[in-house]
């Protein structure tokens, strides 16, 4: 454009949907058994760390990084999506 201002990439909705089917089913159900709230400081976050956790998860990839201070305690590494892209790039 003649402002210089770069646009985002844009998906076809067919392919973002074939995606998240994709996703849909490999995902695996996770039954959560520990339950430590209040842990995090929203508590709305808790569910996630809990399901991060009983999941074994390495990492979490989340725009609310300061929400997840703490998650290192269970091993969990917490990356804003831009870090995680850079994190397996190397």
């Amino acid at each position: 454009t003649s402002s210089g201002k770069q646009h985002p990439i844009f998906l076809a909705e067919t392919k973002v949907n074939g995606f998240l089917r994709y996703i849909a089913k490999m995902a695996h159900h996770q039954e959560i058994y520990f339950l430590w709230r209040p842990f995090l400081p929203d508590a709305k976050d808790d569910m996630i760390l809990e399901l991060a956790v009983a999941a074994q998860c390495s990492h979490l990839i989340t725009h609310n990084t300061r929400h997840f201070v703490g998650a290192d305690q269970f091993g969990i590494q917490v990356h804003s999506p831009s870090m995680f892209l850079k994190y397996i790039q190397e």
